[in-house]
């Protein structure tokens, strides 16, 4: 075990459980869910940009991605930067409307905006199980990466470091709500920043500069400095399915949505739709860079998903390495709480809720229930992420596809297209969700598309369909008055 590694790691953690306990004080008297799931909605712009962001980076980002690019080399990273415009999608798209309905509905969940949309109880059911069953393969994804990022830099073994990770996690979401994740994820968005930046600068000073390190990818394969990567993966159809999958597929990721609806006002908006946009360019870039690049520096890793780590101790000193480990801790951490917030919110808020609506009141039940409910999720993706495969971004691309074939159009058809019904809604989630299901059990790839883009394709036609036979929605259900 690598003391110097791990002592500035603690301390890290330690800094996010205080900002926890500062959230849980600077709690607002008001109704409790929308202050625990929500932070009564007073995010401003840098906050709003960095938990996005935050959220939106993951451990594939950090650890999955530049493992990526280090086996398939720098046409990974063009192609890590087709993801650019994600948050100005998500808050373009999505955006004032959705927000000033969410206030207009009383939404806490991305659930109550499709159920006051839609009214259709059913469609919530459906919406609340499509969610908690992706979410878990999403978050085990994040705690892999945690305990592969603790085995690799600091000694630890994976079981030991997958339950340091995943009760830390656990218990700091539970204990601080959406106001701790959030103010968490500005920290985290920080020092993802820095030690982005650092650790690319290292590693081309490792590999003898930039020049050099391309000379050495191509000595030892002339396909890592090729557009079309290692094993020529990077096709056409390749390309087209990676941006519908992780860009404006985003529009439909209920983590990524929910931030939408608890900002403080319009200002906040265009603040996070510029900063935003420029913290994904640098962590984008860098990372992935930096995974390519590390081939140059270390050639014969066995699993590529240890890249970041093993050259975090590799090209720089100890405490330095501890330092910057916090980076992709602080990647994989922001999304698991942003998850682990809304499983915990579809819950209580959506199933409990709507079974038991008499418990609205009980505010002291409500925090109990909640706080539970986020800490035994946790324990139950820590269980999950027990044997993890060698490569974690494809687990993580299968979650990412399910939850955009299920919310994606229900989501912003219902916003812009008044006609929209829960019949029409209704049709699409299922079409959606069994197609992708499908094609992604055996792998099928149509005319080499991912199966998201058949997925997305089949369910938007049968939105259109299903909208000919269902009940038209009242006329003002759009109308933000």
């Amino acid at each position: 075990m690598q003391t110097e590694v791990l002592l500035p790691l603690i301390a890290y953690l330690l800094l996010v459980f205080g900002l926890s306990v500062y959230a849980y004080t600077r709690r607002e008297q008001g109704n409790f869910l929308t202050e625990y799931f929500l932070g009564n909605r007073s995010m401003g712009g840098f906050v709003l940009a960095m938990t996005l962001t935050a959220t939106y980076i993951s451990a594939s980002s950090f650890i999955g991605g530049p493992g990526a690019a280090y086996k398939f080399g720098l046409g990974w990273v063009l192609l890590a930067m087709i993801q650019l415009p994600a948050v100005w999608l998500s808050l373009g798209v999505l955006g004032k409307k959705f927000a000033i309905l969410a206030r207009r509905y009383n939404a806490v969940t991305l659930n109550d905006m499709l159920f006051a949309r839609y009214q259709s109880r059913l469609l919530v059911w459906l919406a609340s199980l499509s969610l908690l069953v992706a979410f878990l393969g999403a978050m085990t994804v994040q705690f892999i990466g945690g305990a592969r990022l603790l085995e690799t830099a600091a000694g630890i073994p994976y079981d030991t470091g997958l339950l340091i990770f995943g009760i830390s996690i656990a218990l700091y979401t539970a204990f601080g709500g959406f106001r701790a994740s959030v103010l968490n994820d500005a920290m985290q968005g920080l020092v993802m920043l820095l030690g982005t930046i650092l650790l690319l600068v290292a590693v081309i000073h490792a590999a003898g500069g930039l020049h050099s390190a391309v000379d050495k990818l191509q000595q030892i394969d002339p396909k890592l400095v090729s557009v079309h990567g290692g094993d020529d993966v990077l096709s056409l159809p390749f390309l087209a399915s990676f941006w519908i999958l992780v860009c404006f597929g985003v529009i439909g990721l209920p983590h990524t949505a929910v931030r939408c609806i608890s900002y403080k006002d319009s200002k906040a908006v265009h603040r996070g739709i510029v900063l935003g946009t420029i913290v994904v360019a640098v962590l984008m870039f860098g990372m992935h860079l930096a995974g390519a690049l590390g081939r140059a520096v270390l050639p014969d890793l066995k699993i590529p998903d240890r890249v970041i780590p093993t050259l975090m101790i590799t090209v720089l000193p100890p405490y330095a390495a501890g330092i910057f480990l916090a980076a992709p801790m602080a990647a994989i951490m922001s999304t698991i709480n942003a998850q682990l917030l809304q499983s915990s919110a579809t819950i209580v808020k959506d199933l409990y809720l709507g079974i038991k609506p008499e418990q609205l009141t009980n505010e002291r039940k409500l925090k109990r229930f909640s706080s539970w409910a986020t800490f035994v999720l946790g324990l139950l993706v820590l269980l999950a992420a027990w044997r993890p495969p060698e490569m974690i971004i494809w687990l993580n691309l299968l979650a990412f596809g399910g939850l955009e074939a299920v919310f994606l159009w229900p989501l912003v058809l219902g916003l812009y297209w008044e006609r929209a019904n829960a019949a029409g809604a209704l049709s699409s989630m299922i079409v959606g969700a069994v197609c992708y299901t499908l094609l992604a059990s055996i792998d099928l790839h149509i005319a080499g598309l991912h199966p998201i883009v058949p997925s997305l394709l089949l369910s938007l036609l049968a939105f259109y369909v299903g909208n000919k036979f269902g009940k038209q929605p009242r006329e003002t259900v759009l109308k933000p008055s």
